[in-house]
């Protein structure tokens, strides 16, 4: 009786657990920093060097607050800080600014390549990801697979995805070279590049992120319906809905006198 009440216990607190909202993460880790390099790092403000350290303040700090909550490494933290890192030493030393582009190519680059080389071990990214005991009813989907004798194309499934998911950052890699070398022409350390930086920021949500996020959810519609038609489940069963609640909500509004 004692370990029934310790796992529902663990339950409890795993659905009372508040989720990460990516939007903050993205926004401390990448957006922020950003913006402090390419407009705040001039003379006018925080200068070059104490530009850089501000910038690279929001990752790392993000990185300590998420690590003692979750226990655990925050990848987008580790690349804010990174590219972040890298931008402001071509601009503090006057590197050639030429470099930007690879910089700003190889961010994208490396999160491909780790979705590839993943694939390989028994962690793939994208399984973590997209199917994990945290987002789908694991338990009822692995259950349904058994039944079906569908295990094994899952594991093919989630190869396909995960083809897909590095094609997304593929693209972003060569839109992020493009952009920056169309963009970027004044040297490092100059306001102009600067103001250079800044275009290119503002340009890359809508020439950059949107294409890679439509590949990105063309895969994540792929998993999931593949998913249900493997199961037979339908597309909400798959999550960890509270189904019961809802049906308890329905059922009273059914009872409800007219």
């Amino acid at each position: 009786m004692s370990n029934t009440n310790e796992q529902a216990a663990a339950a409890a607190d795993k659905k009372k657990k508040k989720k990460q909202n990516p939007l903050v993460n993205i926004l401390f880790n990448i957006v922020v920093p950003v913006v402090i390099l390419s407009k705040f790092s001039n003379d006018n403000y925080l200068g070059p060097k104490l530009g850089l350290v501000v910038a690279l303040a929001f990752p790392l700090l993000y990185f300590i607050w998420d690590w003692r909550r979750e226990h655990k490494a925050n990848f987008i933290s580790i690349l804010g800080f990174v590219s972040v890192l890298l931008t402001g030493i071509i601009g503090v030393f006057e590197f050639p600014s030429e470099l930007i582009a690879y910089k700003e190519a190889s961010v994208p680059l490396i999160i491909c390549l780790a979705v590839l080389i993943s694939m390989k071990t028994p962690y793939p990214l994208v399984k973590k990801l997209l199917y994990n005991e945290d987002l789908m009813n694991m338990e009822l989907i692995n259950s349904r697979l058994s039944e079906k004798d569908n295990t094994k194309e899952v594991d093919r499934m989630l190869v396909r995805a995960s083809y897909m998911v590095a094609a997304s950052f593929l693209v972003s890699t060569v839109l992020n070279f493009g952009l920056a070398k169309y963009l970027i022409h004044s040297p490092s350390g100059t306001p102009e590049f600067a103001e250079e930086m800044a275009r290119m920021t503002a340009l890359s949500y809508p020439v950059i992120a949107l294409p890679s996020t439509i590949v990105l959810v063309f895969a994540l519609f792929y998993v999931y319906n593949r998913l249900s038609k493997l199961t037979g489940l339908e597309f909400e069963q798959l999550f960890n809905i509270d189904l019961d609640s809802k049906e308890k909500e329905k059922t009273g509004d059914d009872n409800k006198p007219e």
